[in-house]
């Protein structure tokens, strides 16, 4: 019973690094630029992807000038044009309907959020890769595509020859 369990659990955390790597993928191909970190967690009937470090040196820049707003706005108009691309990945690779999808940027730190609400609760196999994850603090749900992956960005400072 056990190794049924164990098999579960690798096929749950399988499906959620996969979901990771393909956020990650999007976000790199269409936005320019895709997070250094990503981690997918299912729970009931929501998934949630939480990107981290994904801003592009406009956005960093916007930020310094204290211009969060436009920024905020940017990226929510973008997701909200992402929606159908968004969803449909997050569809084909978990094999349920997305009733809604939701997004938020947070700043401090730099972290994105992605939020899909399903018609059914989630499979018994991702909620028990998910809570193996968080219990026993193992890998679980992260991308591991380092193609997709970028770099931890560094903002320019003024002045410098480089920025």
């Amino acid at each position: 019973m056990a190794e049924i369990e164990e098999n579960t659990q690798a096929r749950g955390a399988e499906l959620l690094s996969q979901i990771s790597n393909e956020m990650v993928r999007v976000m790199k191909e269409y936005f320019g630029r895709g997070p250094t970190r990503a981690k997918s967690y299912m729970l009931d009937d929501l998934l949630v992807v939480v990107m981290r470090d994904g801003m592009t040196t406009a956005e960093r820049t916007m930020l310094e000038f204290g211009r969060s707003d436009v920024v905020r706005h940017f990226r929510q108009e973008f997701q909200n044009e992402m929606t159908d691309r968004l969803v449909g990945a997050v569809e084909k690779l978990t094999g349920r309907k997305v009733v809604t999808y939701q997004s938020q940027v947070l700043f401090e730190p730099n972290t994105v959020v992605e939020l899909f609400l399903f018609d059914e609760p989630a499979p018994e196999m991702a909620v028990h890769a998910t809570s193996a994850g968080q219990v026993q603090q193992k890998p679980v749900g992260q991308a591991t595509d380092d193609a997709a992956l970028d770099p931890p960005a560094r903002t320019p400072v003024r002045g410098d020859a480089n920025g």
